[in-house]
């Protein structure tokens, strides 16, 4: 049964997104009318709702991509289209102990933090101070406080101050400058994965990596494209969430 402090969804019939925290007492107000908050609570997810001028909202408990979305943001967020190629690529097990560095507003963080567990951990650098407490405040609205998260204010260009990580994630503009620190920091074996909008930038991190301890490099871009299915029209959507990042990946390597 939803809660009082829960965060919902509720979706109208054209699949606008409103997220909202209810609250004993509150009401969503919405140019279609008025929705209380104590007419939700109570109540299974999944139901049907009017509010006071007749109009129709769903309210759904909100999937982790749905948050991301709606969530406030400091910084642009990592697209669901990409988290989950993130997850696979860079292998995220749970108990894994990794670095995210350049957290923006926590997606990539909240993905982390499913896929490793309570055994593992997550540590995350970012230089700006706004952006972390933005991060951190995103990620305890979603998975709460009891999460193996820290957060520190830092600089991964001056250094990577760890040992035996399993896995380095960056969304940093210059990660070639990461490169030396990572081999420092991860185990023989590692994967160090960064995330760039630009394929000049992917083709400098290529370059740094091919006289380092790394291998094994890929780089690649997820494109996503929904389809329309209704009766007998079925037909690519003329929209598509096309380029968003480039993924490149490579592994910690024993030289002979």
């Amino acid at each position: 049964m939803l809660r009082a402090g829960e965060r919902v969804l509720l979706v109208d019939s054209k699949r606008r997104r409103h997220l909202i925290v209810l609250a004993e007492g509150g009401a969503f107000h919405t140019h279609a009318g008025v929705i209380e908050h104590d007419a939700l609570i109570g109540k299974p997810e999944g139901i049907t709702v009017r509010t006071t001028r007749g109009q129709r909202l769903l309210v759904l408990r909100p999937t982790l991509a749905e948050y991301v979305l709606e969530m406030p943001r400091g910084a642009q967020v990592i697209y669901p289209k990409d988290l989950g190629p993130i997850l696979v690529l860079a292998d995220v097990f749970p108990g894994a102990r990794l670095l995210e560095s350049g957290i923006g507003s926590g997606a990539l963080t909240m993905a982390l933090l499913r896929a490793v567990g309570p055994t593992g951990h997550v540590m995350g650098y970012e230089v700006r101070e706004d952006f972390a407490d933005r991060a951190q405040r995103n990620v305890e609205a979603y998975l709460g406080s009891d999460v193996p998260l820290t957060v520190e204010i830092r600089d991964t260009y001056a250094g990577i101050d760890l040992e035996d990580l399993d896995r380095i994630l960056l969304d940093l503009p210059e990660p070639w400058q990461v490169v030396e620190h990572a081999a420092k920091a991860l185990r023989p074996g590692g994967i160090m994965l960064s995330y760039l909008p630009t394929i000049g930038q992917v083709a400098q991190l290529r370059e740094a990596l091919v006289d380092s301890p790394f291998g094994m490099m890929e780089s690649l871009e997820v494109l996503q494209r929904g389809w329309h299915v209704e009766g007998a029209s079925v037909r690519p959507d003329h929209r598509m969430v096309a380029h968003t990042g480039f993924l490149t990946t490579a592994r910690l390597l024993v030289p002979e």
